[in-house]
């Protein structure tokens, strides 16, 4: 079909082992092949024959990690499971290759250095630095056991995740009474009717996937569904799953996040570093573990006195209007949401009737063909599954230069949340053809609904879920508009980890211009576009408990943060690890953490994701974010639009299309002309007022 992408339909589980184990060979081959090289190694001769059979290797391995996230079954999980050591093997064999790094360091030093492209020698100094942080400077004796570590991590990491799916996916409880449903909107309450039928009940059906689950907990009257539901979510993967979430005892995770903590801790002492966080420091932004401390206490003490003001009325309210003497957990988003409601005259499920997915989809490719002067058109790809959807996106000059699959919809056998991915980088071919970038866009939104009449009424989202739309497509096209052709820098390739999210939270902002939501709004009966005075009122409420959610995600940070750097974690037991969570809980947060709850055991992001000791770079990235947005914010009324191209292509050209070929703060001061402040995050975020200076 001239894509040059797999037909995912027709891959079968037992077609892993002999695929995988085939690109293994040829790797290991073409890495035999690079030792021995005679002559001088040089880009072409040393580092594009390797880059060849990584690639190729690379990209079968993520479509089957991709099929595992969006379509996993017994079957499928088995094959990884028997597969994965032998790659993360032949990655160890590799990191750890001596005479490999000799010849990197090489070709640094010869000639030939000054006449490599500046990507290139991004490249080259990036692998030296890899090389350095996978132990090929180790003694021969302790590379064995450093090979060991990585291989564990990922068999741990690979069974950390299943097991949130597996305790997620178990779940489901019906609901018999129509009085136990009270505040649910109708497509909800249609959706637990179908998944009732799909479990032969009656009645109604609601499981742990978040289209269900979070609209009991923000909507439903009944106080005893909210507190039976949030029980189970809250103890996924633990030792009282089995109590509150229908699961099994080997689905508990808090011995193996332990033991995930044990060995990078061990990984980097090997590597004579203090601590994990200091060793992920390495490759990023932010220069020492006390920095990034700092950067986070910074910002508690910023949202602390919000989240006072966001807690007394919360429990005022609750107490006066609800009866509520005592705010339980299952309490706090049911009302969160009829305090919101009472303040500001509207509700999430009168919003959400404005965004039919089609539509917003629709606003989101006018927002974005706007202003990076591209073109977005429906695309027919090979798919995994009958609801995926796939896109080209061209140039100026209706060239393809990149290809996007959404896969928009919740279902069993997917995890759970949002996310981006590389289906395929940019790169120039020998031959002077180029690779163009591929990337997978995935959500948990949910499905069109069957109605009483046969038809089936189209997904509505909520707001956050267009701004988790808009978010993903960030990072998508910080992958497909790079201009670098060279793979290892091209698109997020290369970006510093505490930077990566900058172009995804960049997004967001535009979900607060009325003029974009005109374009993205359309009622799902009267089809017409959200009002003026709705979003005013939505306006008024964007930073509604935003005290409340900064010091949660300050919580999640640092608990991150101080389990890599601070954490004991060869002499502790268990159990200690959600101690320090309720620890840093109290220091931090005005809410005390639920004693039930068991969240540590389903951190996905830094336990099974890419975000250990990492999980600050969403704060920190969202300074650059709001910043960058703040160029359009003051070009606005001179231009008339929010959505101006001149300012959308200054920023294409200076921090998507450089993609990880220079550091991110060189190409942050090239697209705002100075370094970052802090000021238009604590504006947005109204953690200051707009007198505040950045002194403050």
């Amino acid at each position: 079909m001239g894509h040059d992408l797999p037909n995912y339909a027709t891959i079968q589980a037992n077609h892993i082992e002999e695929a995988i184990t085939i690109l293994l060979k040829r790797a290991y081959s073409s890495l035999d092949n690079a030792i021995a090289l005679n002559d001088a190694p040089t880009w072409n001769n040393f580092i594009t024959p390797l880059e060849i059979t990584n690639q190729a290797l690379s990209r079968a391995w993520g479509v089957v990690n991709h099929l595992t996230g969006v379509a996993d079954h017994p079957e499928l999980r088995a094959a990884h499971a028997k597969i994965l050591p032998e790659v993360t093997a032949y990655s160890s064999a590799f990191e750890q290759n001596l005479e490999l790094f000799k010849r990197y360091k090489q070709i640094k030093a010869a000639d030939e250095w000054k006449l490599l492209s500046i990507t290139q020698q991004k490249v080259i100094n990036n692998s030296i630095r890899d090389f350095q942080l996978g132990g090929a400077e180790l003694s021969e004796d302790v590379k064995p056991v450093f090979a060991k570590i990585s291989e564990d991590l990922a068999n741990l990491m690979k069974t950390f995740s299943d097991h949130i799916l597996d305790s997620t996916d178990a779940y489901v409880y019906i609901v018999k009474d129509e009085a136990e449903v009270l505040g649910l909107p109708e497509d909800v309450l249609q959706a637990a009717k179908e998944l009732a039928n799909k479990h032969q009940k009656q009645g109604w059906a609601f499981n742990l996937k978040f289209p269900s689950y979070f609209p009991v907990q923000q909507l439903a009257e009944s106080r005893e569904l909210r507190k039976i539901l949030y029980q189970a979510y809250v103890t996924r993967a633990s030792e009282l799953a089995m109590t509150y979430a229908n699961g099994q005892a080997d689905w508990d995770n808090r011995q193996i996040s332990l033991d995930i903590l044990r060995l990078r801790h061990e990984e980097a002492r090997l590597l004579g570093i203090e601590n994990y966080a200091a060793l992920s420091l390495v490759p990023k932004m932010a220069s020492s573990v006390t920095e990034v401390r700092q950067f986070l206490q910074e910002f508690a003490k910023r949202a602390n006195p919000s989240a006072i003001k966001d807690l007394e009325e919360l429990q005022s309210f609750s107490k006066k209007e609800l009866g509520l003497d005592h705010l339980e957990p299952w309490d706090i988003s049911f009302v969160s949401e009829k305090l919101k409601q009472a303040k500001y005259l509207f509700s999430e499920n009168e919003v959400k009737q404005y965004f039919p997915i089609d539509s917003v989809l629709k606003g989101l490719f006018h927002v974005i063909q706007s202003i990076f002067q591209v073109q977005i058109e429906s695309s027919n790809l090979p798919v995994w599954h009958p609801d995926v959807q796939s896109f080209s996106l061209k140039n100026d000059r209706s060239e393809v230069i990149a290809h996007f699959y959404l896969d928009a919809y919740a279902r069993n056998g997917k995890r759970g949340g949002a996310w981006m991915d590389d289906a395929r980088g940019r790169m120039k071919h020998l031959d002077g053809t180029v690779q163009t970038p591929v990337a997978y866009l995935v959500c948990n939104f949910p499905a069109p609904s069957a109605q009483e009449n046969g038809s089936m009424r189209p997904a509505t989202i909520s707001h956050d879920d267009v701004i988790t739309l808009f978010h993903e497509f960030g990072h998508g096209l910080h992958h497909m508009l790079t201009k670098v052709d060279t793979l290892g820098v091209s698109g997020i390739n290369g970006v510093e980890w505490d930077a990566v999210e900058l172009p995804s939270q960049f997004m967001e902002n535009f979900c607060w211009d009325f003029e974009v939501i005109q374009k993205l709004s359309c009622h799902i009966d009267t089809q017409e576009s959200l009002p003026i005075t709705l979003f005013e009122k939505m306006l008024a409420a964007k930073n509604f408990q935003n005290g409340l959610f900064t010091l949660r995600q300050v919580v999640l940070a640092s608990f991150d943060w101080e389990l890599h750097s601070s954490f004991d974690a060869i002499n502790a037991q268990p159990d200690d690890v959600l101690k320090l969570s309720q620890t840093i809980n109290d220091q931090i947060h005005v809410i005390p953490q639920a004693l039930i709850s068991r969240w540590p055991n389903t951190f996905s992001h830094i336990f099974s994701g890419g975000y250990a000791a990492g999980y600050y770079s969403y704060k920190w990235a969202e300074v650059l974010s709001a910043d960058a947005f703040a160029a359009f914010e003051e070009q606005a009324s001179t231009f008339g639009s929010i959505l101006n191209p001149e300012v959308g292509i200054v920023y294409r050209k200076n921090i998507l299309e450089v993609g990880g070929s220079r550091p991110a703060a060189e190409s942050f001061q090239a697209f705002r002309g100075r370094p970052p402040s802090i000021d238009a995050l604590l504006r947005h975020g109204g953690l200051i007022n707009e007198a505040s200076s950045s002194n403050d």
